[in-house]
Formats: C-alpha cells, sequence, structure tokens
C-alpha cells in the first residue's frame, strides 16, 4: 500500500489579495503511454497551472492537448507545437491576461526547443509563467537558461513561476543559473519524493519548479502517495515523475 503523504495546502485566496496556488510541472512523453492513468494523476494534484514538456507535436496535436485538458479537468492555456513541445494547461481560476510561444534558436542537428508562457491572475496576485525543456547539449541548455532569463525579465510581471524538464540535476552549470535567480522550490520546502527521472525507478533530479524571490513556497515535490495517486499511475502515464509546488503569491500593489 502506498504510504499517504502529508497534506499539502489547497487553492485559496486570502483576504489581502493574495493566493495560494498549486503548480505541476510534467513531461509527459508526447501521450505515447497510459493517457488515462496521465489524467488520474494530474486530477488528484489538483493544480491550478500545469507545465507540461513533450506535449505532441504531429498529427492533430492541438486535439490531444485539449483532450488531455478536458479529462484532467482544466483548459489550454498556451503552448504545444508552437512552443515546440511545452505546454500550459490551467483552471478555471486563472484569469489570463496574455500569452506568447516563443521558439527558441535552432542549434543544426539538435531538436527544437521553445518556451511556453503567459501572464495570468488569481485574485489580486499576477505572475508570469514559463513552461520550458531545455536540451541535452549542455552547451545549448546553458545557452538556453539564459534566453529563458531574459524571456521572464521582459514580461512585466512582479513575479514569475518557470517548470520544467531541465535535462540536468542540480548543481548543473543551467540549473544552477536558474537556481540563482530564482528559487529552487524543493530546494526552499522539500514535501513528497525528490527524484524525477526514470519513473518506475527514479535515480536524479532533471525536473523542477522555480518561483522568484517574494513568492512564498509552502511545498515542493514529487507527490507520490499523495491521496488518489498510485505507484502504478506514476509508473505508467509517462517516463518522468511529476513535481508539484504549492506557492503563495503576493498581491500587486
Amino acid at each position: 500500500m502506498d504510504q499517504l503523504l502529508p497534506s499539502l495546502p489547497k487553492s485559496r485566496t486570502e483576504p489581502d489579495g493574495s493566493a495560494v496556488i498549486r503548480v505541476l510541472s510534467y513531461n509527459i512523453r508526447s501521450l505515447r503511454d497510459d493517457e488515462d492513468a496521465l489524467a488520474r494523476v494530474i486530477r488528484a494534484c489538483e493544480p491550478d497551472l500545469v507545465f507540461v514538456q513533450e506535449a505532441p507535436l504531429f498529427f492533430r496535436w492541438r486535439k490531444h492537448a485539449a483532450r488531455l485538458a478536458a479529462k484532467s479537468e482544466l483548459v489550454v492555456l498556451s503552448g504545444g507545437a508552437t512552443a515546440a513541445g511545452p505546454l500550459l494547461l490551467c483552471s478555471l481560476r486563472a484569469f489570463v491576461e496574455r500569452t506568447e510561444d516563443v521558439l527558441l534558436p535552432l542549434t543544426p542537428g539538435l531538436h527544437r526547443r521553445g518556451l511556453a508562457t503567459a501572464v495570468v491572475r488569481f485574485a489580486g496576485a499576477r505572475v508570469g509563467v514559463v513552461s520550458t525543456h531545455l536540451s541535452l547539449d549542455k552547451a545549448e541548455r546553458g545557452a538556453q537558461a539564459e534566453l529563458l532569463l531574459d524571456r521572464v525579465a521582459s514580461m512585466d510581471v512582479p513575479y514569475a513561476i518557470a517548470a520544467g524538464d531541465v535535462n540536468e540535476t542540480p548543481g548543473g552549470p543551467a540549473f544552477s543559473r536558474l537556481s540563482e535567480t530564482f528559487q529552487d522550490c524543493w530546494e526552499t520546502s522539500p514535501w513528497g519524493g525528490e527524484l524525477t527521472f526514470p519513473a518506475p525507478a527514479p535515480d536524479r533530479r532533471i525536473d523542477a519548479v522555480f518561483a522568484s524571490r517574494g513568492v512564498e513556497v509552502l511545498a515542493c515535490g514529487v507527490p507520490a502517495g499523495l491521496p488518489g495517486i498510485s505507484s502504478g499511475d506514476l509508473v505508467s502515464a509517462t517516463d518522468h515523475l511529476p513535481v508539484l509546488a504549492a506557492l503563495r503569491l503576493p498581491a500587486a500593489r
């Protein structure tokens, strides 16, 4: 029997207009595995935002993204093939201010990468969000981390959340660069599991949620043991484990 985790803060609006939200980062391997198990995991996490990597890219990709969103009781926010794989889903709690899909420079011989970005509001809180999947190539990965930071800086938001598959463990150059600017939410407030890949027997942490300084990280980690999530579903859903975080966003002044 799966061991249950300590409870995670629920999404809510505070009297001062700040918002507690749940965000989930998940590499879904182009929906090549058990889509129903994937949707069950997402629903059990009760996220306000889902930062997806490896969304379907080809034939009827929009239909596949919409189907996953519907099964997960969410809606498509931005991204997909137009962002080279990163995708954002959100609950109806989010007020969408704007979205933009960004293609990063192509290195010949390597996969095209991109960013799914949006600016959203929850109650009185306003935040920029970026889903990313960095390169397998070390040099390109470092350059993409810098481009991600540049994109966030240009979004004109008080706070930002970036999440995704870093393809590198903590201490690596790209991971460290992101951690210098953002809070690595697992390091700030660990909860649940740490290791994210490969799903059947994880031995490394290459997926992460990052948040601006000033965002309060209440908890972050792999939600194995969260009520409604079975170890079987986690292994069947995709080859990565998800990362779930509860964050408190300050109200905009």
